[in-house]
């Protein structure tokens, strides 16, 4: 028998088993995905704040950190650590101003006292502090640095707190050297015009539902939103792992879509890649089987 005449009899069995097949019927089924990072040496996860801008209508970081901390009650094996969210953006900006630390004279130098001691310069008197200048309320995570984050570029000036090593070692020893989780999220409004492709269902003269393809010319607003999770080693401070994502969303002009209802939608699509990235994740589908 030659393998031409083999494949035609194998699909005359195919095809007589599906005549004779008078059930269909859906089977769910469950397929596991690993997770891209080994978290077995943490018990613990500190989601510690986030740098966010883009919209004053959205507290992105505190809302990002409410976000997170529930999904992982719920879909981790990891505890979540309850914690003030850090103010990551006003830290950052602290740091960036820092003077660089004294250097200390030689004994013997210049302009030393009779001790040897270099003599101490009297300190400036403090200036009235301005209304605009205050603390911020206690438990409020926005401030003037983050307000004026409005784009990518803004971000950058930020970046370098990532990879302050000492300062997140003393964030975990402070959390006995949990799995940090801290980063970016950047959520702007958008607006755009363009023509789409909308369904248009009409009938024939017979009564039959026909669905016609039409391009329409429409103005479109909504919100994009561009996350970076960066996982942090809290014994060590040192970056595990970086995940950078970005998704958006479009309405019609004439939708009034609430900016917090946009941004939920959005985080929708992103919290399945975060979770997958610290946890097993299982999808879940279906297959059809005769009888």
């Amino acid at each position: 028998m030659t393998a031409r005449s083999a494949a035609t009899i194998a699909s005359l069995v195919v095809l007589a088993a599906l005549g004779g097949c008078t059930n269909f019927f859906e089977v769910p089924i469950e397929t596991p995905l690993s997770p891209k990072m080994d978290v077995s040496a943490f018990r613990r996860v500190l989601i510690a704040g986030f740098i966010s801008g883009g919209t004053d209508d959205v507290d992105a970081n505190l809302e990002t950190v409410r976000l997170l901390r529930s999904q992982l009650r719920s879909k981790s094996g990891l505890r979540v650590i309850e914690a003030d969210v850090l103010p990551l953006a006003e830290l950052a900006a602290d740091k960036a101003k820092a003077p660089p630390a004294a250097v200390e004279q030689p004994m013997g130098a210049s302009g030393s006292s009779s001790e040897g001691l270099a003599p101490v310069p009297p300190l400036p008197a403090p200036a009235a502090q301005s209304p605009a200048a205050a603390p911020a309320p206690s438990g409020d995570t926005r401030n003037p640095a983050e307000n004026r984050i409005r784009n990518a570029k803004d971000l950058e000036k930020y970046q370098k707190i990532f990879a302050d090593v000492a300062f997140w070692k003393k964030i975990g020893e402070e959390y006995e050297n949990p799995l940090i989780v801290t980063g970016t999220v950047l959520f702007v409004p958008q607006q755009t015009a363009g023509f789409v492709t909308r369904n248009q269902e009409t009938y024939d003269q017979l009564g039959r539902r026909v669905v016609v393809p039409q391009r329409l010319y429409m103005e479109r607003k909504g919100f994009a939103i561009t996350p970076k999770f960066i996982f942090i080693d809290g014994r060590t401070g040192t970056t595990l792992h970086t995940e950078s994502l970005h998704e958006e969303i479009l309405y019609s002009s004439q939708q009034n879509t609430p900016a917090l209802s946009s941004y939920f939608e959005l985080m929708d699509k992103v919290i399945p890649v975060f979770l997958g990235t610290l946890s097993t994740q299982k999808i879940r589908g279906t297959r059809v089987l005769l009888r």
